[in-house]
């Protein structure tokens, strides 16, 4: 499926899958690997990232792991500051996107920084004010499925049809987004975000399932729980098993791999972009 989005007064394809490397400036976040609170860090990852053919860097300054509190506003505007001045200032023209929940915030790094990208973990939900000022800077919004908030989410975990409820809450979020006016947007299933293990594992079998919604889909695994707890590792062990998740996405319809490994990501995107065109050829 073909899918564009808006960045900067660009169209930009999705049509071939592409990879979006975290950039956490938290002191908490669930894989240690992802943390960058020294700005030389910070800079060396990004680099890294760049080189390995990142095409998104997403900046996100709380962490959003299970039982996580949220920080405040001046903190999560301090901890953004630090490492988007520097991005910014060393990679003018990298697409750039931060994670955040609160509408200020998008507002904030939309005008003073050029953020190209909005990733509200809350699909909306947690301020009001979040689709109308996305519709107001018309800069491309990744809804993703949450119930509750990452401090109690795994509470609401109680699904009769994973798949189903997921697509149906996610819709409730695309309606009222469309009805404020915001034109590009990108769905995230929300692996993790009140679900088992089991539920998310449901969920990436049926993964082929959102394509009904017709937007492009981003998937957000890597090395997360559903991954080292399935195997009986650590987060820093979770690569192969994370790579493995990534191919299934990609095969039922992943726009966006949003990593700590880009390399990886890449070389998996690279075979499946050689899957897909022997497939081609062979339907003609």
């Amino acid at each position: 499926m073909s899918h564009w989005i808006n960045i900067r007064g660009n169209l930009y394809d999705l049509s071939i899958p592409r990879v979006m490397g975290i950039i956490n400036v938290t002191p908490d976040s669930f894989y240690e690997g992802s943390r960058y609170s020294d700005v030389d860090d910070l800079m060396r990852a990004v680099e890294k990232m760049v080189s390995e053919g990142a095409d998104i860097i997403d900046i996100g300054a709380f962490s959003s792991r299970p039982g996580a509190a949220l920080v405040s506003e001046s903190e999560e505007k301090n901890r953004l500051t630090r490492a988007l001045e520097v991005i910014r200032k060393h990679f003018p023209k990298i697409i750039l996107s931060v994670d955040t929940c609160r509408a200020s915030i998008a507002e904030w790094v939309v005008l003073q920084y050029g953020v190209d990208i909005i990733n509200d973990i809350s699909g909306g939900r947690a301020d009001e004010k979040m689709y109308a000022t996305i519709a107001r800077l018309q800069v491309p919004y990744i809804i993703m499925h949450m119930r509750g908030t990452p401090a109690d989410m795994q509470q609401y975990a109680n699904y009769r049809n994973v798949t189903q409820e997921v697509i149906y809450e996610l819709s409730e979020c695309l309606y009222h987004a469309r009805y404020a006016g915001i034109n590009d947007i990108i769905i995230d299933p929300g692996f993790g975000f009140a679900k088992t293990l089991e539920q998310n594992y449901e969920l990436l079998a049926n993964l082929e399932t959102f394509r009904v919604m017709g937007l492009p889909l981003l998937i957000g695994i890597s090395r997360k729980s559903m991954v080292y707890k399935l195997l009986n590792i650590q987060p820093e062990q979770a690569l192969n098993g994370t790579t493995a998740a990534h191919m299934v996405a990609l095969m039922k319809g992943a726009a966006i791999l949003r990593v700590h490994d880009v390399c990886a990501a890449k070389e998996a995107i690279k075979i499946f972009e050689a899957i897909r065109k022997a497939k081609s050829l062979n339907q003609r």
